[in-house]
C-alpha cells in the first residue's frame, strides 16, 4: 500500500487557474462527442468515402485522434478511452479497405509519418496496456524479428525508408517517379540538386533523375536517420511486457546510429547504404537521405527522430550517454544561428510559423538552419524547442538548463507571450511555459488555459462550418485542423510535462494522477491540478478540490511511467478549526497554514481532499529509479502486463 496523506487546508477563494482548468476539462467533453457525431461513422471510421492513390494518408486518419486517450489519462470522460479504442478500431478497418494496411500496420511508409500515425497507439497501450499489449509486441516484432524483413542485424541497420509489415513494398513511390509537385519544388527544392550538371535546363517533373531512377537508387534503399522513430514503437514493446528482447534491440540499433554520429564528429549523419557504410549511395556525403538533412524538413524530421531514439535507449539502459546523439547537432545548429528577422529568413516552413510567431514576424530574432546540403546550412527559422525541451526535462541538468536560458537571451521575442494557436503537434507554447517555470510569469496558467479554450472554440466553429463535406483526398487534413481537443496546457500544467515529441515520442511528465474512488487514471471530477516547478529536490504541486460537497482521493504517480521515485514530501495543513468563527461571527479569519512532512519512498502517494480542499505538494523525486511500467497503483504486481 502506498501513504496516505489528507488535505486540511480549506479551499475559500478558488484561484482562477484552477476553475479555468476544469471548465477546459467540461468543454473538451462537450467537443470530441460533437466531432465523433459529425465527422465519424457508426463504427468508429471517419466518414470518407475517396480512395488513398499514393503511399501518403495513413497518419492523416489515425492522427485525428492521437490526443484522446491522453485526454482520458489527464481526467478525461470515463468513456473517451473506450471511445479512442472505438476510432482506431474503425480507422483500422477503414485503411486495411483502402490497401494501406496489412495485418493492422502500415504496409511501408517513411517513419516521419509513421510515428505521427503510432501516438494513438502509445497512449491506448499507456492508458490499457492489458488490451493493447499484443498488438505493442506485434507491431515491434516487424522490426525486433529480423525475419519479417526490415532489419539487418549484421549491420544494425532498418534495410530501406520506407518500411513496415509488407516486406514487397520497396522504393519511394508507386510510379516511375517520385509525386513531387510544383509548389513542393518551389518550397523545398529538389532532393539530390547536384546530379544535374551545373547550368543544365531542368528536366520535366516525370523525367527527372532527381525523382525517377536516380533517386530510387540512390535514396530507396538503406537506413535513414528518421528511422530512429521505429525506437518508440520498440520502447512501448518493453514497457508493455518487460521483454529483454526489446531493450536490446534499442542497444543496438540506436547504439549504432550513436557510433555513426561519434565518427561524423558528433553530427548525426542521415543515410546509411545496404551494405553499412554512411554515405555509400551518396558519393560519401553525411547528408541527404531521405528525410534527412536536405530534405523537407531537415532538423525538424531528424532531431526529433533522433530524441525519441536517445531516450528509448536511455530509458531501457539507465545510460543518459545516449543523449550524446542529440546534443552536439543540437549545438552545432545553434553555433550556426543568426539573428533576422521570420520575414527575411528562407524558411521552407512558414505556415508553422506565422501564426505561432504572431506580429513577432518582423521582430530581429535567433534563427538557426534546418538543412544541410552541398553549399552548407540553409532554411533558417526559429528554434523549435521540443528537442532542448525534452532533453532538459529528462536530465535536469544545468548543461541542458542553461542551453534553454542563452536561446531565451538570444531571442528577440518576450517568451512570456501566449498565443492562441494550435499547430500540428498541438504543442508550440513551450518557451512562456519555460519561462512560467522559471518563476517569470506566474500568470502563465490562466492565460494558456484561455488560449486553449479559444482553440477549442475555433475548432468547434471550423467542424459546423465542414459537417457534411465530401472530403477530397487533397483535403483529408481537414480532420486534423478540426479535431477540438487540446492537451498542451494540461500535460504542462497538470503532468509538468511537455507535449509528447510529436513524430513517435513517449509522454514525458514529472507526475501523473489516477481517481483512488473510480480506479482509473486521471484526475477526479471536480479536481485540479497545477504544477509550479519540476525541479526534483522540489517538485511542486497544488492540488484543489473544488467539489463543495464530495470529497475526492487522488493517487500521484512519479513519473509518466513510475519510473520515480518520492522519496518524501512536505505538505500545506491547518490544524486550528478557529479560522471559521464563531456562531455569530459575519466572517472568518485567515487560515493558519503550516507545513507537516512524510517519508514516501515508492512511486505513488494517495492525498485525500475533502470537499472544497487543497493541499500543497513538495516532492522530493529520485528520477529514474525503477523500470518504466504502464501498470498502475491499483495492480496487483506492477511492472508486470498481462500477455
Amino acid at each position: 500500500m502506498h501513504p496516505v496523506i489528507s488535505a486540511s487546508v480549506p479551499l475559500l477563494e478558488p484561484p482562477g487557474w484552477a476553475t479555468a482548468q476544469r471548465e477546459l476539462f467540461d468543454l473538451l467533453d462537450r467537443a470530441w462527442r460533437r466531432f465523433a457525431r459529425d465527422f465519424t461513422g457508426p463504427d468508429g471510421r471517419l466518414l470518407y468515402t475517396g480512395e488513398l492513390t499514393s503511399r501518403d494518408g495513413v497518419d492523416d486518419f489515425y492522427e485525428v485522434f492521437f490526443n484522446w486517450p491522453q485526454l482520458y489519462l489527464l481526467g478525461g470522460a470515463d468513456d473517451l478511452l473506450d471511445q479512442s479504442e472505438h476510432h482506431w478500431e474503425g480507422v483500422t478497418r477503414q485503411l486495411t479497405e483502402l490497401g494501406m494496411l496489412k495485418d493492422e500496420y502500415e504496409r511501408g511508409y517513411d517513419w516521419f509519418h509513421q510515428g505521427e500515425s503510432l501516438l494513438l497507439l502509445y497512449f491506448l497501450c499507456m492508458a490499457a496496456p492489458d488490451r493493447w499489449a499484443g498488438r505493442a509486441r506485434r507491431f515491434a516484432d516487424l522490426y525486433v524479428d529480423p525475419g519479417h524483413g526490415n532489419y539487418d542485424p549484421e549491420r544494425r541497420i532498418i534495410r530501406r525508408p520506407h518500411n513496415g509489415s509488407d516486406p514487397g513494398r520497396d522504393g519511394l513511390s508507386d510510379g516511375d517517379s517520385y509525386p513531387w509537385l510544383p509548389k513542393e519544388a518551389r518550397m523545398y527544392g529538389f532532393p539530390l540538386n547536384w546530379i544535374l550538371p551545373a547550368g543544365a535546363e531542368p528536366p520535366p517533373l516525370e523525367s527527372d533523375p532527381r525523382l525517377g531512377a536516380e533517386m530510387r537508387r540512390r535514396m530507396g534503399d538503406g537506413d535513414t536517420a528518421v528511422n530512429l522513430s521505429a525506437a518508440g514503437l520498440v520502447l512501448n514493446a518493453w514497457i508493455v511486457s518487460g521483454e529483454q528482447r526489446y531493450a536490446d534491440w534499442i542497444a543496438e540499433y540506436v547504439g549504432a546510429w550513436r557510433e555513426r554520429a561519434a565518427a561524423n564528429g558528433g553530427l548525426l549523419p542521415d543515410n546509411v547504404a545496404p551494405d553499412g557504410t554512411v554515405g555509400g549511395l551518396l558519393e560519401g556525403r553525411w547528408y541527404g537521405g531521405h528525410y534527412g538533412w536536405s530534405w523537407p524538413h531537415g532538423w525538424y524530421s531528424v532531431g526529433h527522430a533522433a530524441i525519441v531514439a536517445a531516450l528509448a535507449g536511455a530509458a531501457v539502459s539507465g545510460d543518459d550517454s545516449y543523449l550524446d546523439m542529440v546534443r552536439p547537432v543540437l549545438d552545432e545548429i545553434i553555433a550556426q544561428g543568426k539573428v533576422m528577422s521570420f520575414t527575411e529568413a528562407d524558411s521552407s516552413i512558414t505556415s508553422k510559423w506565422i501564426p505561432q510567431l504572431g506580429e513577432d514576424v518582423a521582430t530581429p530574432t535567433f534563427h538557426v538552419p534546418f538543412r544541410y546540403e552541398d553549399e552548407g546550412w540553409f532554411d533558417y527559422n526559429p528554434m523549435l524547442m521540443a528537442v532542448p525541451t525534452a532533453l532538459w526535462h529528462h536530465t535536469a541538468s544545468d548543461a541542458d538548463r542553461a542551453r534553454i536560458e542563452r536561446l531565451r537571451a538570444a531571442a528577440g521575442y518576450d517568451w512570456r507571450t501566449v498565443r492562441s494557436f494550435r499547430s500540428k503537434e498541438e504543442a508550440g507554447h513551450e518557451e512562456p511555459w519555460l519561462a512560467y517555470l522559471a518563476g517569470d510569469d506566474p500568470a502563465y496558467p490562466e492565460k494558456i488555459l484561455a488560449a486553449a479554450q479559444a482553440q477549442v472554440r475555433h475548432r468547434l466553429s471550423r467542424m459546423e462550418k465542414y459537417r457534411g463535406w465530401d472530403v477530397p483526398e487533397a483535403d483529408i487534413h481537414l480532420w486534423q485542423q478540426s479535431n477540438p481537443v487540446v492537451t498542451e496546457a494540461l500535460v504542462q500544467l497538470t503532468w509538468g510535462g511537455p507535449q509528447v515529441v510529436y513524430n513517435g515520442g513517449l509522454q514525458q511528465a514529472r507526475v501523473r494522477y489516477h481517481d483512488a474512488g473510480a480506479r482509473r487514471p486521471g484526475l477526479p471530477a471536480g479536481v485540479a491540478a497545477l504544477v509550479s516547478a519540476i525541479d526534483p529536490e522540489a517538485t511542486v504541486v497544488d492540488l484543489v478540490n473544488l467539489d463543495p460537497e464530495a470529497a475526492r482521493s487522488v493517487v500521484v504517480q512519479a513519473g509518466a511511467f513510475s519510473e520515480h521515485t518520492i522519496r518524501s514530501v512536505e505538505y500545506s495543513v491547518c490544524e486550528d478549526p478557529s479560522w471559521i468563527g464563531d456562531l455569530y461571527d459575519y466572517g472568518h479569519t485567515a487560515p493558519v497554514v503550516t507545513s507537516a512532512s512524510a517519508v514516501v519512498e515508492g512511486p505513488w502517494l494517495q492525498v485525500d481532499l475533502p470537499r472544497s480542499s487543497t493541499v500543497r505538494l513538495t516532492l522530493r523525486l529520485a528520477l529514474r529509479t525503477r523500470p518504466p511500467s504502464y501498470r498502475g497503483p491499483f495492480d496487483d504486481e506492477p511492472g508486470q502486463a498481462a500477455p
